[in-house]
């Protein structure tokens, strides 16, 4: 298979979609990139977060299709932010920036937990419709480094990437999953040493989630059975802090199924999205929704509000 930096999508990819740059601190060496694509009258978009080597560029294949299909879609790379504090608040005033009242977010790994934090700390004025939390996390304990987390600043860029490298490949994998390592090498490599430091350092800083801030909040939890950098532990908790989340398992993908298996991740986004048809929090341009399912939507929301008065 076509190593993926030089495949036709990822071309079309970066020529198709411009790459903005917007910074909403004082600092301006904060500068968020961000690629936005799909219909911009669309008010509630999907925004997907990278993991810890990742950039906006690792989720192209969703920009593609799913903007293809008629939603809205923003990938984005975060500025260096140390503090979870300091990162929800710059993503506030980024949403502000963009002018979107509530969003849906798909995160990986480091992007699912930043996202969930971002949800928990917005709660008594929601920014966040929905959550796809892909290989995620809730409980940053469990990568036993809350202990060196205050130094990773202090490492040379290195050190960093070794420490990010022996996470990536465990147990067997297929060519497309070689690839999606190979990517996802070559986007670390673009990584700076304060990128990464602070990035390592919202990884394992101690922190968990408030599941009863965020309780009413559609969630989809998506994991692979394989091998990934997430045990068999923090995927149990994570079922058991949001016990009414759809699943979406793959059989296979590693720690990067959006890279390497991204038809079946895309499906189950759309799968996620779906449920907001024929609302003001479709990701979707209307035009793009045939007629008879959002009869069946509201149909459903409708049943589901006079059940509600009922109880």
């Amino acid at each position: 298979m076509e190593e993926i930096r030089v495949s036709p999508d990822y071309n079309w990819f970066r020529s198709a979609v411009p790459l903005k740059r917007i910074i909403v601190d004082d600092d301006d060496s904060k500068v968020w990139s961000l690629y936005d694509a799909g219909p911009k009258s669309i008010r509630c978009p999907i925004i997907f977060l990278p993991p810890v080597s990742g950039t906006a560029e690792v989720f192209f294949q969703q920009v593609l299709a799913l903007s293809g299909w008629g939603y809205r879609v923003i990938s984005l790379q975060y500025p260096v932010y140390w503090d979870l504090l300091e990162f929800c608040d710059g993503f506030r005033k980024l949403l502000d920036n963009l002018q979107l009242d509530k969003v849906h977010l798909f995160g990986a790994s480091l992007g699912g937990f930043l996202a969930q934090k971002f949800a928990e700390v917005t709660h008594k004025s929601p920014r966040v419709h929905s959550l796809i939390l892909c290989n995620s996390f809730s409980d940053t304990s469990i990568f036993n480094q809350t202990w060196t987390a205050n130094s990773f600043w202090l490492m040379p860029a290195f050190m960093l990437k070794k420490i990010v490298l022996g996470n990536f490949a465990k147990g067997p994998v297929d060519p497309k999953m070689v690839d999606a390592i190979d990517f996802m090498v070559d986007r670390l490599e673009s990584l700076n040493q304060s990128e990464l430091a602070s990035r390592l350092t919202l990884n394992c800083q101690n922190s968990y989630v408030e599941p009863h801030k965020i309780k009413d909040i559609a969630v989809t939890i998506m994991d692979v059975f394989d091998q990934s950098a997430l045990s068999h532990e923090a995927k149990e908790e994570m079922y058991k802090l949001y016990p009414n989340a759809r699943r979406a398992h793959l059989k296979t993908g590693g720690n990067f199924p959006y890279l390497c298996r991204s038809a079946e991740v895309n499906l189950y986004i759309q799968i996620h999205l779906r449920q907001f048809h024929g609302t003001r929090y479709a990701a979707i341009s209307p035009e793009m929704v045939s007629a008879e399912e959002l009869e069946v939507q509201r149909t459903n929301l409708s049943n589901n509000s006079e059940s509600d008065k009922e109880s």
